[in-house]
């Protein structure tokens, strides 16, 4: 058993408890929370096998806490900007505007901190060839994006409008779903390129 990877599954189930006491929307974050639970069942089940690499193992991590964070305020309400001024970072003006734009950062992060993951099960399945698991996990992580677009639509359909909207976080923006398909492109984007150049001095 890996103590490292231990010590962060146990520091995010501690997160997700203190994040679950009096709750501000009590239904969308237990609804919220059926996405941190299938990201915790890998980090779980590698903490005895602990066959993930490390880099693959703390991506998942690190998006599992914003994915907590998000669940906390339904990802419309996180309060980032008081947040940043609070520790002196920015004033209360700063990221002036009437959206708020945490669930887009977990959208290009879902690319950027899963990418190392989806790069070794590619590598598992395919072989340690250079690039075709890479464009693989690629490929993986936009139609994943697509797949989530595509339940959260599903959901406008089965939801009332107001309980619709708390969960999309679409927050009267008629094209967040291209805007957040887009940045999970992005974040991925930058991790593929940066191991197309590793892979190439490796040569």
């Amino acid at each position: 058993m890996n103590r490292t990877k231990l010590s962060l599954v146990l520091m995010l189930v501690a997160v997700t408890v203190v994040t679950c006491i009096n709750p501000i929307y009590p239904q969308e974050q237990i609804l919220q929370h059926a996405g941190t639970l299938l990201l915790m069942l890998p980090l779980a089940a590698d903490v005895v096998r602990n066959r993930m690499p490390s880099s693959a193992f703390i991506g998942i991590a690190c998006f599992t806490l914003l994915h907590i964070v998000g669940a906390r305020y339904i990802y419309s309400y996180v309060p980032y900007r008081e947040w940043f001024a609070a520790v002196g970072v920015a004033d209360a003006a700063f990221l002036q505007g009437t959206r708020n734009h945490y669930d887009r950062l977990v959208h290009f992060s879902f690319g950027l901190l899963m990418f190392p993951c989806l790069v070794w099960l590619c590598r598992r399945w395919i072989g340690q060839r250079q690039i075709l698991p890479i464009l693989v996990a690629w490929l993986i992580v936009q139609t994943g994006s697509m797949i989530y677009e595509l339940f959260e639509w599903t959901l406008t359909i089965v939801m009332t409008s107001e309980e619709a909207d708390y969960y999309n976080g679409q927050q009267g923006d008629m094209w967040d779903a291209q805007k957040d398909m887009a940045l999970a492109m992005a974040g991925s984007s930058v991790v593929a390129v940066c191991y197309l150049v590793k892979s190439k001095f490796r040569r």
